[in-house]
């Protein structure tokens, strides 16, 4: 597909599409997940570009809706399918679900409708889509202790693009090699021609680098598992409620989870935890082997009988005199005793290794001095060899998890992907459900025929809802009482129809209608129309009549927008326009003898029939009644009176001139 060809879609955008691994899929099928990963489209603009692929695909004009009325009942009824859905995301894949005259697309959404209302709505599922969101890019990876170096400056740009989450160095030669060892843990060369270079350090010579980035920097892959933990482990108990089969191993992946902290490090390993805190514990540790050692001086010191009085040597210690040569010849052992003491606390206290604690011992010089101090060169290696070790643990912990998780990362997507479109479905279902819906049948012959319809937008609960049969074939005008249900009726007419051309079941129980190309539905007017607003009014009208005749025309009561006699001829005259093209309409008018006496040709009326007042309230047969002029509410109350006043001759004058 032409991504510019696409209304809406401009170079910039084809451009950030095209970085997709498939995106015409993508745009065909409606996969508004997929299309949210390209660079800067927000959820909200992958469901418009994927509208308008659709459309573009099927070659759909977008003129169905051709009314604000019309365009007002799809609105609501798209309402009413994303109040059923859990997830943001399914709000926005249902956008891409509207009616269209085009059979190809009406087929395709069907059999996605009959697929998703065979799905049980399980509070489990639900409860398990709450946590599902689409999957987040981490774009704030940033790894300090390691770095890329290269010679060249094209390899040197290649890497900055490839890699953002390393340091991109120029080095010569092995000079500048070495020097970059010594500032970083690990140096990735990038040039072949550093092979065989002898430097100290973690140099690794890897011309392949920049084609397997998470191989170089697991962190990248680490970070997108830790900040999506939430959602793959909520779509991974999708799959287990719905019972759905999985593209990967839950258990595996749950495995690699466990292993992860939220901040992209690796957790549950005994040998890291032990160089981690050795490093966090150093000094304490070298602090505390140092007053072990004092102490324990200071208390041979008081027992021993020395030439002088032991108190009188330990005051001049403590005062700085120099006791080295009587340390050592009246206390070696004392000294070295104490010293060892450190030695093997320093050790024990940071589980070092053989390695290690040889190094630790020297933090502690054999030469007799009082106060014992730690020898600060011997820490600070210490600190660096245990720090270097640490960071080496670390990114092998990484490395190795990352080629665990590698595998997963595209079944992942294809994970969370189906949670979220069963959410979409679910949403379908619900709906179904909720308002007792069944799939339309298209027929040849126009009109339409609803039996047991309800109209889901009233302010009223749905079971509350009185159902409607009506059937109409050609032009017909429906009559009725005041509040009596024509505009629900109309309404009623207007979702079935936008509901079966998204390919959606509608909310009765039977429908069969002709394909149309348009709904036009035009609402009551607010009071007559003034001259300027009257004329618009009627070159509306004449698009109308002029256009094709495979539409669907409803109109509330046009004659409210002038005087009750022209308005009968005028609707009289667009009655007759529409006859002539075999296009489908239903008038509500309270003029509708009047229409009928000024049409040129045979026009149906129908009637929503009043049953009586009953305490002042009416009570309607809400199915319009075929070929019958419904009685006004004035008719009825004159009726009541009439019956009711036992000299009626008044009343019954008035009921005749009905």
């Amino acid at each position: 597909m032409e991504l510019t060809a696409i209304p809406g879609v401009g170079e910039k955008t084809a451009a950030a599409l095209a970085d997709l691994d498939d995106a015409d899929a993508a745009l065909r099928d409606g996969d508004v997940a997929a299309l949210a990963r390209a660079p800067g489209i927000s959820e909200g603009r992958a469901a418009a570009i994927a509208r308008a692929a659709i459309r573009h695909d099927h070659g759909d004009d977008g003129d169905f809706l051709a009314t604000d009325r019309a365009r007002d009942i799809y609105r609501s009824v798209l309402g009413l399918l994303q109040e059923r859905a859990v997830s943001r995301y399914a709000e926005r894949r249902l956008e891409t679900l509207f009616p269209t005259g085009v059979h190809s697309r009406i087929e395709e959404v069907r059999a996605f409708a009959e697929r998703a209302t065979e799905r049980d709505p399980d509070p489990a599922v639900l409860s398990a889509l709450e946590g599902v969101e689409p999957l987040e890019r981490s774009t704030d990876v940033r790894v300090r202790e390691r770095c890329l170096a290269t010679a060249d400056a094209e390899r040197y740009a290649a890497a900055e693009e490839a890699i953002p989450e390393l340091s991109v160095e120029v080095v010569d030669d092995a000079r500048d090699l070495a020097e970059l060892a010594r500032s970083y843990a690990t140096v990735v060369v990038l040039d072949e021609g550093f092979a065989g270079v002898d430097v100290d350090g973690d140099v690794r010579i890897r011309p392949d680098a920049l084609d397997t980035p998470t191989e170089i920097v697991p962190e990248r892959l680490l970070a997108f598992f830790a900040e999506n933990r939430s959602r793959l482990e909520a779509a991974a108990a999708v799959h287990e409620a719905a019972g759905l089969e999985p593209p990967c191993s839950l258990s595996g992946l749950r495995d690699g989870l466990s292993r992860l902290a939220d901040d992209g490090t690796v957790v549950g390993d005994d040998e890291f935890d032990r160089l981690a805190r050795a490093v966090d514990d150093l000094d304490a540790a070298a602090s505390t082997a140092e007053s072990i050692a004092n102490d324990r001086l200071r208390e041979a010191i008081r027992e021993r009988d020395v030439t002088i009085e032991g108190t009188d040597f330990l005051s001049l210690v403590e005062q700085g005199a120099r006791v080295d040569s009587l340390l050592s010849r009246e206390l070696a052992d004392e000294y070295a005793a104490a010293v060892e003491a450190a030695r093997d606390h320093l050790v024990d206290a940071l589980e070092l290794r053989p390695e290690e604690a040889d190094l630790a011992r020297r933090a502690f010089s054999d030469e007799p001095t009082f106060p014992v101090e730690r020898e600060e060169e011997a820490v600070s290696r210490l600190r660096t060899e245990l720090t270097a070790g640490r960071d080496q643990r670390a990114a092998q912990l990484k490395t190795d998890l990352a080629a665990d998780l590698r595998a997963l990362r595209e079944p992942v997507e294809e994970l969370v992907d189906a949670a979220l479109e069963l959410d979409v479905e679910l949403a379908v279902a619900r709906f179904a459900r909720d308002f007792d819906c069944t799939m339309p049948t298209f027929r040849e012959d126009p009109g339409f025929d609803v039996e047991g319809g309800r109209l889901p937008l009233l302010d009223v609960a749905f079971e509350a809802v009185d159902p409607v049969d009506y059937a109409v074939e050609g032009v017909t005008l429906l009559s009725g009482v005041n509040s009596g249900g024509k505009t629900s009726t109309l309404d009623l007419v207007a979702v079935v129809c936008v509901l079966a051309h998204m390919g959606l079941p509608v909310p009765a129980e039977r429908v069969e209608l002709a394909r149309v190309e348009e709904l036009h539905y035009y609402e009551k007017s607010q009071g007559t129309l003034d001259a300027g607003a009257f004329e618009s009014t009627l070159r509306e009208f004449a698009s109308v009549v002029e256009g094709g005749g495979n539409r669907l025309v409803l109109v509330d009561e046009l004659e409210s927008i002038t005087e009750p006699g022209a308005s009968a001829k005028i609707v009289a005259g667009i009655l007759e326009s529409l006859h002539e093209q075999g296009a489908c309409a239903v008038f509500v008018s309270h003029l509708a003898d009047e229409i009928r006496e000024a049409a040129a040709v045979d026009v149906a009326v129908d009637g929503i029939e009043a049953v009586g007042l009953v305490d002042g309230e009416l009570r309607v047969e809400r199915s319009p009644v075929k070929n019958h002029l419904a009685r006004s509410t004035p008719e009825l109350i004159v009726e009541k009176l009439a019956e009711s006043d036992a000299d009626g001759s008044f009343y019954d004058r008035l009921l005749e001139k009905f």
